[in-house]
């Protein structure tokens, strides 16, 4: 078992999950000496009759505040700031938030604001500004995907200066996470599933990173067979339950890995293709696993080989010989995109050549890749990559995840070393 000479393990948010974990919320609230809360959401959310079903879940117990329905999809300082206010005008004493990430992001933001004080928001930047217990915070995620709900991270837009801050502390995990099948069930096909490959890829990360450790791998190993075994089912049957809640369940897993062991060169050129092109995450996430994997594994390939087990199942890992499990592993997540391609009539893109905007124009066509190789050089995520990542790598990652080949580790410089096991 790996054993780092150090790490640090933090997942203090209680959590409730069941088809009728909603109706738990009321009971929860009143242990808080929460009376007054604020439902922050979108109005995607609110449209699809959600907050109907939060709102009956919690009874006449509970006295609903006020309701803010306009959070955006990559939510910003000002967006915090005005619902800041409204809280204060309606003397709200709690939030509980409902929908994906920009809107349990905002709720983690708004809560700094409103918890200590101040109409700045950028004096909280960075790691270790929040050093004060915030008020409760209750989080309905409607996604499975971002793990924002196990997260000690909120990262809200400035668009006026065209940059994104992080806000990084204990005191942003929610008091209580809620993880309800009805809150999905709306979920159309083509967001479930790159939702779900963001999650994946959070798990992946979480378990072959250099930030992994023995209670991140404990969270990482099951949140991928749950949602590896779950997201075509609920792809195809979207008002499968069960398919519902296992996906809620793995992605608050993989939040848990991810938030105590850091991500890898998946996300750092995610995160880059995103913000120069404004693919949707979980797009990417889904076409950049593969190659993230494939390029460390000289560094890593025996805990890749170990994602074979929750990905394929106890008789295909032991049917595979050792030296062919990372390629194995790595081959049954391309198949489950394939898979999801079939499964969402073609919207799930398996490869960046197929990402195309409304009106079916490329959004990360090759003359953007310099901007992307700029971008990722500057994200903080490759820090925690078993192996530095060169701008002749970069550019061979994104040309073979453009066309949808595999790796070609010919061209890439880095990978002198080998692992424990060796790849041909």
């Amino acid at each position: 078992m790996f054993l780092p000479k150090y790490y640090e393990f933090c997942c203090r948010v209680k959590t409730i999950a069941g088809h009728k974990a909603l109706e738990s919320i009321a009971g929860e609230l009143d242990t808080l000496g929460a009376r007054n809360p604020i439902i922050i959401t979108d109005k995607g959310v609110s449209g699809a009759g959600l907050i109907k079903i939060v709102r009956t879940a919690l009874g006449k117990k509970v006295k609903i505040a006020a309701i803010e329905d306009n959070v955006p999809p990559d939510s910003d300082v000002s967006v915090v700031n005005r619902v800041a206010k409204l809280y204060k005008s309606k003397k709200c004493d709690s939030i509980i938030a409902v929908g994906g990430g920009s809107v349990m992001d905002t709720a983690k933001a708004v809560n700094i604001l409103v918890s200590l004080g101040g109409d700045d928001l950028m004096s909280y930047t960075g790691a270790g500004k929040v050093t004060e217990k915030l008020n409760p915070l209750v989080v309905i995620p409607t996604t499975s995907g971002t793990g924002s709900e196990m997260t000690l991270v909120a990262v809200i837009a400035d668009h006026a200066r065209k940059m994104k801050m992080a806000f990084t502390s204990y005191f942003l995990l929610p008091d209580l996470a809620v993880l309800d099948s009805r809150m999905t069930k709306t979920l159309p096909p083509f967001l479930t599933s790159s939702t779900a490959m963001d999650a994946l890829t959070h798990a992946c990360e979480a378990y072959t990173c250099m930030g992994k450790n023995p209670l991140s791998d404990a969270y990482a190993i099951p949140a991928i067979q749950l949602i590896s075994q779950n997201v075509v089912r609920a792809v195809k049957k979207p008002g499968d339950m069960k398919a519902r809640l296992a996906l809620a369940n793995g992605s608050a897993l993989a939040g848990v890995a991810f938030s105590n062991s850091m991500v890898a060169i998946v996300h750092n050129i995610g995160h880059a293709i995103g913000g120069v092109c404004n693919v949707p995450h979980g797009v990417a996430m889904g076409i950049l696993l593969p190659y993230g994997l494939e390029y460390n594994y000289h560094k890593s390939a025996h805990y890749t080989a170990d994602l074979l087990y929750p990905l394929a199942g106890e008789e295909e890992f032991i049917n595979t010989p050792l030296n062919k499990r990372p390629e194995k592993a790595v081959a049954y997540i391309r198949q489950l995109n394939e898979d999801l391609h079939a499964a969402t009539g073609g919207r799930h893109s398996r490869y960046l050549k197929e990402v195309v905007d409304r009106d079916g124009n490329q959004m990360v066509p090759r003359e953007k890749f310099d901007d992307i190789i700029r971008t990722a050089k500057g994200d903080p995520a490759q820090f925690y990559n078993p192996e530095d990542v060169d701008e002749n790598d970069y550019r061979v990652m994104l040309e073979c995840a453009y066309e949808g080949i595999p790796l070609d580790r010919k061209k890439i410089k880095k990978g002198k070393r080998t692992s424990k096991i060796r790849i041909p």
